[in-house]
């Protein structure tokens, strides 16, 4: 199973993707974590954050889940996902993908940048920054849609339920 967590830079998806992953672990083994930010640094950061770099970096985590999952591996995959191509590649060649949209306010976004993207955008210090500069088209079919608004104890309630799907598939 691959669950693919879907939402802006700041939305929760490793806060809950590293929950998700805690708690399926102690029933199955066979649990992988994969982070879009983490992706890069094991191609040794080869890729900017243009358009163009940022699907090469989507299509290899699709075809990474893919091939995890034909592995029977599961994967708990934390990505901003621009692009509705990767999504609909994914629904077509993934055996069992369930698709979770973290939809956060953009002022909450603000608030918790904790790397700092929305600020340095906002005073014009970098560009290329999703939800910024770069148009995030919020997804339309998603299995789960999690509104991020009230903090991170309601965000992480998800979690068990989402584990639970893991936990079922073996």
């Amino acid at each position: 199973m691959v669950l693919w967590l879907i939402g802006l830079s700041g939305a929760g998806k490793t806060t809950l993707a590293e929950e998700i992953v805690s708690l399926a672990r102690k029933d199955v083994s066979n649990v992988a974590l994969i982070d879009g930010d983490i992706i890069r640094e094991l191609f040794s950061n080869d890729l900017g954050h243009s358009l163009e770099d940022r699907k090469k970096n989507a299509d290899r985590i699709c075809r990474l889940c893919k091939f995890m999952d034909d592995q029977q591996i599961h994967v708990v995959c934390a990505i901003l996902s621009l692009f509705p191509e990767s999504r609909e590649w994914n629904r077509e060649n993934i055996r069992n993908y369930f698709e979770v949209f973290i939809d956060a306010p953009f002022e909450h976004l603000v608030e918790r940048d904790y790397k700092g993207l929305y600020h340095k955008a906002l005073n014009n210090e970098i560009k290329d920054v999703a939800g910024m500069d770069i148009e995030f088209a919020q997804p339309t079919s998603s299995d789960l849609i999690i509104k991020n608004d009230e903090g991170k104890e309601k965000l992480l309630s998800f979690a068990p339920m989402l584990a639970n799907k893991i936990i079922g598939e073996n």
